[in-house]
């Protein structure tokens, strides 16, 4: 099968004529950040395997892969994606280069078009906001209020607003109701930067929600740069579930101001043999509900993690989404804005009683290696006897390694690994990246093993080192360096990531604001 080329200017015809189609940013997430094509989903060559399957499932769309220049690591990410089964592959000419000399733009950051959508429901819906210091006044004159931190329970211990708490976005329609019963009380979401806060607040509001709700302007983010206190390590503990007649009474009125479709098993059935769709099924509860009784096949995709990064799950443009839940509120409201966000969106009616399932490829990431133990490492370690290449995140080699690795990726491992003799060790923390690097090796006719570091630390049997400069920036190709220290004490950079948040909208052409259908 041949792999063909496509130009910028045919490239974004085929982004905008409502067909399906994957476009596949396929250099490491670092180069992604900085500066890629407002669609583009990030599936970075160390890993491109094992995500493609997840996120472009059928093997007959029409994807599209580009790099810097058309001449680099996309040539190889398309050859693998043939291996792979997939049928109708493009390489886009000159690649981001191409697409910038087209008179097209490149955007840094990620999840654009998630991001773009919370600054254009603020402009469109006028979401009420709160500062940082209006929110203190609050605090100060005792006023009735609650701060509901509209992010994952990760980031809320990370830093949080002092007496917030967590509640994702995802969840508010299910469990507002405990958090307040009073009409009078002001409701504040916020999050990091302005999204989310943005997205929670509208959502209580397109729920008919009847207390004064606001958004927290600028998050976090806007709190510490006004010089106030956040808290750190903070346990959270959502509230219990509540859904009363009123809450499905709204979730219902979003069916019908948003035609948004509730199918059964049946229509899910017939969706599943259309061989011209791509169909993505979605349970939007936390990831312990979907733990204990996910569909088979199903991705988890929280509510409010799935309206923010809508591109960490679903590929591929134009293709059907099928969520689901076990309330009858969460994934409507979250499909009333996957469908505002332009996508092909419906709710599976019997939701976690429903039969639909989708068959999900297995991967043995290991490819039949057995992973190593500590005594056999040591005994290569001082015997010298292999190359030992760790492939995890270059910051977390930074943070430690062993003595003599050597940090590796897989788009420059054929050249780090030249015509060496020796036996190869793989040291890993992430399957995917094992995967892919061992793909790499396929046909290198070296020996490998394969060592697994579990957590973030190596075992205290094993003697490693560590280092603030090596591998040196310039290598650090997985990492995005763009204000990544914003939550960590640098207040330029979190003005910058708040700058350019607002400076999205101003960056977009007609048609990809026409994307949108805001109400």
């Amino acid at each position: 099968m041949s792999i063909q080329s496509v130009d910028a200017k045919t490239l974004k015809q085929w982004l905008h004529d409502r067909s399906e189609i994957a476009l596949f940013d396929v250099r490491e997430h670092g180069q992604y950040g900085e500066s890629h094509l407002f669609l583009a989903t990030s599936v970075p060559y160390s890993r491109l395997e094992f995500d493609a399957a997840r996120l472009a499932p059928r093997k007959s769309v029409r994807l599209v892969v580009y790099d810097d220049n058309g001449s680099g690591v996309s040539i190889r990410a398309a050859k693998a994606l043939v291996k792979q089964g997939y049928q109708d592959i493009y390489i886009l000419s000159e690649g981001a280069l191409g697409w910038k000399n087209a008179g097209f733009n490149l955007f840094a950051g990620v999840n654009l078009p998630s991001k773009t959508f919370g600054e254009l429901v603020e402009h469109q819906c006028h979401t009420p906001r709160v500062t940082a210091h209006d929110l203190v006044k609050m605090m100060n004159d005792e006023d009735d209020f609650i701060v509901l931190d509209g992010r994952p329970q990760s980031e809320f211990k990370k830093m949080s607003i002092p007496g917030a708490l967590c509640c994702p976005n995802g969840e508010l329609a299910y469990r507002i109701k405990s958090h307040v019963n009073n009409t009078n009380t002001k409701i504040i979401i916020n999050c990091a930067g302005r999204t989310r806060s943005i997205i929670g607040a509208q959502t209580l509001i397109n729920l008919g929600i009847k207390n004064p709700i606001y958004a927290l302007e600028n998050g976090t983010q806007g709190w510490y740069l006004n010089d106030f206190v956040l808290d750190h390590g903070k346990i959270a503990q959502y509230a219990q579930p509540k859904v009363d007649g009123e809450i499905l009474a709204a979730a219902e009125a979003l069916l019908s101001k948003f035609d948004i479709s509730l199918i059964s098993d049946e229509q899910f059935s017939v969706w599943k043999k259309d061989e011209s769709r791509s169909l993505y099924l979605c349970d939007v509860r936390t990831a312990e509900e979907f733990a204990m009784n996910g569909l088979p096949g199903a991705q988890n995709t929280p509510g409010g993690q799935m309206i923010q990064a809508t591109d960490q799950f679903v590929g591929v443009r134009n293709a059907r989404i099928v969520l689901y839940d076990s309330d009858g509120v969460r994934a409507i409201t979250v499909a009333s804005w996957l469908k505002q966000m332009g996508h092909d969106v419906a709710v599976l009616q019997d939701g976690i009683h429903s039969k639909a399932s989708l068959e999900r490829p297995q991967i043995n990431p290991r490819l039949g290696l057995t992973p190593i133990g500590i005594d056999s490492l040591q005994e290569i370690l001082r015997d010298n006897s292999a190359s030992v290449l760790d492939i995890r995140g270059s910051m977390q080699f930074r943070h430690a390694h062993l003595l003599n690795s050597i940090w590796a990726i897989r788009p420059r491992l054929q050249e780090m690994i030249g015509d060496t003799s020796k036996s190869i060790v793989i040291i890993s923390d992430d399957p995917a990246l094992t995967y892919g690097a061992l793909l790499e090796l396929e046909g290198s006719g070296l020996s490998t093993h394969l060592y697994e570091v579990e957590g973030s630390q190596f075992p205290k049997e094993l003697q490693t080192t560590s280092s603030k400069v090596f591998p040196p920036d310039s290598d650090c190709i997985d990492f995005l360096f763009f204000v990544h220290d914003r939550h960590d004490g640098n207040k330029e950079a979190a003005r910058r990531y708040l700058e350019w948040e607002t400076g999205l909208i101003a960056q977009l052409d007609e048609d990809e604001i026409n994307l949108y259908s805001i109400q």
